[in-house]
Order: structure tokens, then sequence, then C-alpha cells
């Protein structure tokens, strides 16, 4: 079930978050991930979170700052069962256009991005990392009828 997020979710949250970070980016020390951590967690709570919940467990979140997608992740025991997409095909029903910035050496991540339509807007180096990173844009494809 997807829900809004909830400050008792924090937790669960963070936990995912710091080791949804750690797997897919093995380039990036950890204690890049650490030295964010608070940081991120006062951030919840100015975006916009949907989790995918199952057994009062949080199995997954998505994160929204207006139509940028801050972040998807999901528990590694869930990945590949279909909860990712679920996040992002809930906040394409909300929004017309989505943006977001990968990794480019996340293929896992930006193979899924593809896959759902999205497509690299531009590359650039992301200078807290040094890491280069795609931006990629999705919009709505309205069918004109005739």
């Amino acid at each position: 079930m997807i829900r809004e997020f909830q400050t008792s979710d924090t937790e669960q949250v963070m936990q995912l978050w710091l080791n949804g970070n750690e797997d897919a980016h093995p380039f990036i020390s950890i204690k890049y991930w650490l030295s964010h951590f608070a940081r991120v967690q006062e951030q919840l709570l100015q975006a916009e979170i949907f989790v995918y919940e199952s057994d009062g467990k949080i199995q997954g979140f998505i994160g929204m700052i207006n139509e940028y997608i801050a972040g998807i992740f999901v528990d590694k025991t869930c990945r590949s069962c279909g909860i990712g997409k679920q996040l992002l095909a809930f906040v394409k029903q909300k929004h017309d256009a989505l943006s977001l910035g990968v990794y480019q050496k996340n293929s896992r991540a930006a193979t899924f991005y593809f896959r759902e339509g999205f497509s690299i807007l531009s590359e650039a180096v992301d200078e807290a990392t040094g890491e280069n990173e795609y931006t990629m844009i999705w919009t709505r494809n309205e069918k004109v009828v005739k």
C-alpha cells in the first residue's frame, strides 16, 4: 500500500535512504552519506514523501520536491518486485512532468528510468562528489484523438 509519509516513519525511511545510497553508489564513500544524514532527515519534513508499506514495514519510498524526484529507495530484499515502479506510477498520476538526477555509474537506476519513459536532458559533474550525473525528464504524452 502506498501512503503519505508520517513523522513516525522517519527512522525506517532514513535507514532505507542510507542503505540504498550505500548499495547503489559503491563509488561514493559511506562517509559522504553519513555526513548528509542529519540534513536529509530535516529535509524530509519539507518534501512530499510517499511510502510503500506492507505488513507494517516500509519497503520503499519516493521523495518529491515539486516535480523533482529527490529519490526512490527500495529495501534491498524487495528490489525487482515492482515497488519502485508502483511508487513512480503513483507520482506520475499527480504530475504532467517529472525530473531527477542519477549518477551515470548507477546503471541499474538509469536503466530503470529509461524503461519508465525518462530521457536524458543533460549531463554534468556533481560538484559534491565529482561524479558524472544525468538530469533526466519525463513528460506525460497526451494522445491527441482525431
